[in-house]
């Protein structure tokens, strides 16, 4: 069985697209204005701000009270038929973004029993990033006892031939146009069109193959080959691992092959998609001896013909090799060493999206700057499979506003 699979999917029953959509919890921890707009703009109306916990409210008096009525709220929202089922379907996804390109995608369910969030699985489904299992439980409370689930987990394939997304976007003015809106707050637009029938088969035959033949562009490579990696949204699937684990301990012996809590939905995406883009984070390290620092990375972490990398202290700048030998890649390298640095030594360390901005820091007393390189995107999967998981803050995938946002459901009792 492939470890992605058409869903049976609800789609709100609604005039006002607009109010339904909200963006990914996780975004905006820390502007709850942001969040009390949304719920401003939403009233009136079915909303997925009624359906999900923002993580600007986890620890506030807002946590407790708002997980309280989310379930509720889903029921509510079943007994009184809001939700439309599009059954054994997928849902083909454009996004346009704000610089006017647009992101493709598909919605459907991945099979958790395919999914490993450690360090050093060999599963089909692996995270890209460490996961913080204490972040679990709060997401735990809204899921464990929830009759629908929403995504804003974005999947990853590696497809450099495009044989699986690609294929369905050429076909799009023959399929049925479900949602087409849009997004609050200055999210761009996004536009769903129905998969179902003859093209879940088509689609199903394409990714039988693709996941038979995955590991062939990975020969060489130590490491055990994996067909989809998470892009975004990892701890979001790690708490709908968790539950279903947790459901498995509960009912020793019971068959949960069919049960829905064994699925999770998904949007798939393609790093190999135009509007895919890889955002480097850089690193800074404040209150420390930068000199000392340099020293030791250059007499640790070096080798001729390694990854270039450009560092600043104050005015003065210079480049390093790293040695690709202890990593995939450059910032696995620089990650590896500064961790076992700092442990030893004074310092704090930063991660700054901007390039001017990590050269200004590096401008300060007692700091050194990294300006590290794009990862190329053949590198992710590479990295994942050769060091297990890549090392914390490696790339960004996009700004906070081209998050994935909820739209789509499914019940999962």
């Amino acid at each position: 069985m492939n470890a992605f699979l058409p869903a049976d999917i609800l789609m709100p029953k609604t005039d006002a697209m607009e109010k339904w959509a909200v963006i990914a919890c996780d975004q905006f921890t820390s502007d709850q204005a942001y969040w009390d707009r949304v719920r401003k703009n939403a009233e009136g109306a079915p909303s997925t701000i009624n359906l999900i916990l923002p993580e600007a409210e986890l620890g506030t008096e807002k946590e407790a009270e708002h997980t309280a009525v989310i379930n509720a709220t889903m029921a509510e929202y079943i007994k009184n038929d809001i939700f439309k089922t599009y059954e054994n379907s997928l849902i083909y996804v454009e996004r346009t973004l704000e610089n006017g390109s647009i992101r493709k995608g598909l919605i459907g369910m991945v099979d958790l029993d395919a999914y490993d969030y450690n360090p050093g699985s060999t599963s089909a489904i692996r995270a890209t990033e460490r996961t913080v299992v204490e972040r679990i439980p709060p997401r735990q409370r809204v899921r464990r006892n929830a009759p629908i689930e929403l995504p804003h987990i974005l999947m990853l394939c590696d497809d450099h031939d495009k044989v699986l997304i690609e294929p369905i976007a050429a076909k799009k003015e023959g399929l049925e146009k479900i949602y087409d809106f849009d997004l609050m707050e200055d999210g761009g637009h996004i536009t769903g069109w129905l998969v179902s029938g003859k093209d879940v088969e088509d689609f199903n035959t394409a990714l039988t193959q693709y996941s038979a033949t995955v590991g062939e562009k990975y020969v060489g490579l130590k490491g055990t080959p994996m067909v989809f990696a998470v892009g975004d949204g990892n701890h979001s699937l790690a708490t709908a691992k968790s539950c279903y684990e947790e459901l498995k301990a509960q009912n020793p012996g019971a068959d949960l092959s069919n049960h829905p809590a064994r699925y999770a939905l998904v949007e798939l995406e393609n790093i190999h998609d135009e509007a895919q883009v890889f955002e480097p984070i850089h690193r800074v390290i404040t209150n420390t001896d930068p000199q000392a620092l340099l020293a030791a990375l250059k007499a640790e972490a070096c080798a001729d013909d390694g990854f270039q990398v450009k560092w600043y202290i104050g005015k003065e700048s210079g480049t390093i090799s790293l040695d690709k030998a202890k990593s995939q890649l450059a910032v696995g390298v620089l990650q590896g060493f500064l961790d076992g640095y700092l442990k030893e030594h004074a310092g704090d360390i930063d991660y700054i999206h901007d390039d001017d901005e990590l050269i200004r820091l590096a401008d300060q007393e007692n700091a050194i700057g990294f300006l590290l390189p794009a990862m190329e995107k053949s590198q992710l999967f590479r990295g994942v499979i050769a060091d297990g998981v890549l090392p914390r803050k490696t790339f960004s995938m996009g700004h906070a506003r081209e998050k994935r946002y909820y739209l789509e459901g499914r019940k999962i009792k």
